[in-house]
Parts: C-alpha cells; structure tokens; sequence
C-alpha cells in the first residue's frame, strides 16, 4: 500500500518531495555546491487541510465474482484499471509540484526585472518623468553590476502611447529590456547609431500605426521597459553629464510636456534584486501582479496556461488555498535551489572558456542576445544568465573582436574547488590585456550575487583606477582574501570567511587576442 497524501492539518509536504523525482537528483548536485540550498535546509512548507477527494463509487448490478486484481503503475496503485484515493491525491500533488518548478524556472526573469524596476521606484525615480543615477558599489543589492561607470536607468510606461529617446553623439552605451527581461533595442555605441546620436522609438506591445521616418524602432512586449545607459567621461563631460544630455519624450508630445529630472540612487541599503521574494510564496504574488497588469505575450501563452492550472491567470485573483500554498513555497524554495546549481555548477561543456583554464563563459549563447538559435530556444542558458545577472543583449553576449563587453566567469581555482573567502588566492594577468577601452575583475557574494560587501567598501579592480599607469607591466599580480598581502593593498580584494565568492572578468572592447587563444589570464590560485 502506498503512503497516502491525504494531509491533514499540521502535517508537512515533506512527503510530496519524497515522491518527486527531480528533487533527488538535485540532491546529488547540490552536493557539490557549498553556498547552494539543499533541500536539507529547507524549512518544512505550510500545512495542507484539503485533499482531493476520492472518485464516487461506480454502481453495478452485481458484484464480480472476485475482487478486481491490484496493479502498480511507476509506483501509483491501480485497482481494476482505477487509480485508488491515494494515487489520485498523490498524482495531482506532484504534478502540481512539477508545475510549479518549471514556471518559476521559465518565470525568474520576469520577477527578476520587476524587482528592479520597483526598486528604482522605490527609490525615487518615476515613470517617463524622473529618472535614476547609480554607480556599482557595494552598498547596494544590484545583481552584478560593474563598477567600470556609472548607470542611468530610465523607466518607462509605454500605456500613454510610444516613446522617444534621443542620444546625442559620443561615448554612451545602452540597452533595453522589458518587464519580460526581453531585449528591446541597444542604443548608443552597441546600437544602431553606432555613438553618432539619434532618435530611438520604443513602441507598446500591439502598435500598428505607421512609424514615422527617422526613428530607429522597435516594439515591446510590456508596456513597461527599463532603459539602462552607461557612458566614458570625455574631456568635455563627464560620464552622468553626457547620462544626463539624453532626451525623452512621447513621439505626441502634449503641450505641457516637461522634460524628465534625476535622482541619484547612491544611497546605501537600496535593494534592486528579487532575493526577498525568491524563495517564498511572495514570489509568485509578483508573477500575478505582472501577468494581470501586462498585456499577454502570445509566445508565453503555452506558460500561461501552466500558470492558470496553479491559480495564476490574468483577470482572476491570486488566492491559494492551504495546499496551493505548500506546493508554490516549496517550489520556489527547490526552484531557486536548481536555478543556484546551473548558475554555478554548470555540466555544459560549452561553459568552458580554455581547456586549461577554470574560466568558464558567463554567457553560454553568443549569437543573438535573446538565447535563441536556428531550431530552439536555449532556455537553460537564458536561465543560468538570469538567476546570476540582469539584462539581455547582442552587445554583452557576443564573442567578436571589436564587441561591446565581454565577460569571464571565475569560481573555482586552479584545482577546480569553489572560491572560499576564508582562504587567499592570486590571480595572475598577463599585459597588455586585449580590451581597446579598459578591463576589470569584481569579485561578488555568492549568496546574493551582489558585490562582495566589506569594511573595505570594494569590490573591482580596474585598469582605469587602481591599476591605472601600470600599463607597461608584463604582468599583474591580484589578491582576494580576507586580508591583503604585504604591499598589495591597491591590488587586493577583501573577501568574507566563509562565504563563498565569484568573479567577472571583463572586457571592454575586446580584441582578437581575447578570443584565439593567444592570451589568457592565469587561474585562482591559493597563496597559503
């Protein structure tokens, strides 16, 4: 006889896990990974006080002249054909379970954005009217951001019809996702003016109207979008200077219109990332409250309808009852849990940067920026990107000499063991470094992925700052540990005891070099 599912009030889920295939197995795997949540630390879910009920009795004529023989089906117990009370409740609680880990999986990106878009909010900016200034430090939760320059985000509502940002010309970089983390457009340097300035039109998901000519154009799928901008200082400007000259403005401009201001969000304790709502049911209230506010995507209606069969439709109200609620904590807790191991213990072999090297590719798809290739879309490269970072685009993604930024990601050392912030590593870099414009490596919280946060309120080191008029050198010598090596202070990050760590290593405007092979940094390696 199998173990009934029938749960009453004050008894754990923990049984429905015991029956779910796919959380053994991540069991194995997260083993393997020191920062990653195991289903051991996994508080026990809500309790559950309704069950499925059991199938009416089917009335016959006459009783069978003996009992019908009992059969076994993938461990479901049948009774002439019938699923018994049991297997009928088990059934649908792990069905419903499996569910719910793919659409958190499919869904993180969505949330992801849109914790970020409210953190922006939040912290003072304003839809089409004020817009945010950031520089990347460890003061703030930002799914690894750069400390290279500064930020400008630039939320827009596009429910008041099409949008126009106007760049002007020189050294600004930008790129556009929605609140589906989808690549809109990349403008500036990676984008179609190429750095010579131009007008670029964001239009509503649906838009039909003819689009005027002299736009560089390109549709949503949300009617809310973050414009992210970056810029190098000149001369004449600095970087939130030449931010700052951006114009926006609806393509029907009304009489009134007032050009937007700036707020500068450099305020320590903001939080831009999802990890309040990642591993609990908050998670999938967010995901209803963007599903019934968003026009529907119709390559997402397959999804859609996963989420409806778990209670979350557009147009309906989110309200679980007891079991509902289990299943959904528990899977955003193992969601998350799988999410961590392909971020961070990746089987792929194509994560592998150099067969000699434990430097593995950030990003597994370079082709296109939206993950997609000639007969699929990759949708566990998209969420290995996702769950560690923010932001889709051809420019971050592609591997030619002359692309915008090109990112390594370090977290093991030379022996192939995860980076452990109680031990000292060196990290040796061979010059000149092939990057056109400057390079870094910042090094992030594996718990947040985040930068690191310390006493020593740093988390890059870069070309243009601390290693600034060493150029000439044949070779850098940098250190991570909790405490720096004589004489290593300007080339030294402090890490936390037991906390593990990782790093980007990145390039901005990478050269051949970077891609053939011809030069390669060295590994992390331990200083005992």
């Amino acid at each position: 006889m199998q173990p009934s599912y029938a749960i009453s009030e004050g008894e754990s889920m923990r049984r429905l896990t015991n029956e779910v295939a796919i959380v053994a197995v991540l069991g194995v795997a997260l083993a393997c990974t020191p920062e990653a949540k195991t289903s051991a630390d996994i508080s026990p879910s809500p309790p559950v006080t309704a069950a499925l009920p059991a199938p009416a009795a089917i009335a016959t004529s006459a009783p069978p002249a003996s009992p019908p023989e009992p059969s076994s089906l993938g461990g479901y117990a049948f009774v002439g054909g019938y699923p018994t009370p049991d297997t009928i409740r088990r059934a649908y609680d792990e069905a419903d379970l499996n569910r719910a880990l793919q659409c958190y999986r499919f869904f993180y990106p969505s949330v992801s954005i849109t914790a970020t878009w409210k953190g922006n909010l939040r912290a003072g900016a304003v839809p089409n009217k004020v817009f945010a200034l950031l520089e990347g430090t460890p003061q703030q939760l930002v799914f690894t951001p750069n400390s290279d320059t500064p930020y400008a985000g630039l939320p827009l509502d596009l429910s008041i019809g099409p949008m126009v940002v106007e760049l002007p010309p020189g050294p600004i970089m930008s790129s556009t996702n929605d609140l589906n983390q989808r690549w809109v457009m990349d403008l500036g340097l990676p984008g179609p003016d190429k750095g010579k300035g131009g007008k670029h039109l964001f239009l509503p998901p649906g838009y039909k109207a003819p689009i005027p000519a002299g736009y560089h154009a390109a549709m949503s799928t949300t009617n809310r979008l973050l414009v992210l901008l970056r810029a190098l200082p000149t001369p004449q400007k600095s970087a939130n200077e030449q931010m700052q000259s951006v114009k926006v403005y609806p393509l029907k401009r009304p009489s009134d219109w007032k050009d937007p201001t700036w707020v500068s969000l450099n305020k320590p304790g903001l939080d831009f990332t999802p990890l309040a709502w990642e591993d609990n049911l908050q998670f999938w209230a967010e995901l209803h409250e963007l599903i019934n506010t968003e026009p529907p995507f119709a390559e997402y209606r397959n999804m859609y309808g996963e989420l409806a069969d778990l209670g979350i439709a557009k147009g309906k109200p989110f309200a679980p009852d007891a079991r509902m609620k289990a299943i959904l904590t528990h899977a955003s807790q193992v969601g998350n849990a799988l999410l961590r191991v392909q971020s961070f213990a990746d089987r792929r072999p194509d994560r592998v940067v150099w067969n000699d090297r434990a430097w593995e590719w950030a990003v597994l798809r370079p082709e296109n920026g939206t993950f997609d290739t000639e007969n699929y879309s990759d949708s566990y490269a998209r969420q290995k990107w996702l769950y560690q970072a923010q932001i889709e685009s051809p420019a971050m993604f592609s591997r030619a000499p002359g692309a915008g930024s090109l990112y390594w990601l370090g977290l093991r050392d030379k022996s192939g063991t995860f980076l452990d912030g109680t031990k000292t590593y060196k990290l040796t870099v061979p010059q000149p470094v092939p990057a056109k414009l400057f390079w870094s490596v910042t090094v992030y919280d594996a718990a947040t992925r985040s930068e690191i946060a310390t006493e020593q309120n740093q988390a890059a080191i870069r070309s243009l700052v601390e290693l600034k008029g060493r150029e000439k050198e044949p070779t850098i010598e940098l250190y991570f540990g909790p405490k720096a090596p004589n004489g290593q202070d300007k080339n030294w990050i402090r890490t936390i005891p037991g906390k593990g760590w990782f790093a980007y290593f990145r390039l901005y405007g990478p050269e051949q070099a970077a891609f053939d092979g011809s030069w390669k940094p060295g590994d992390f390696e331990e200083v005992r």
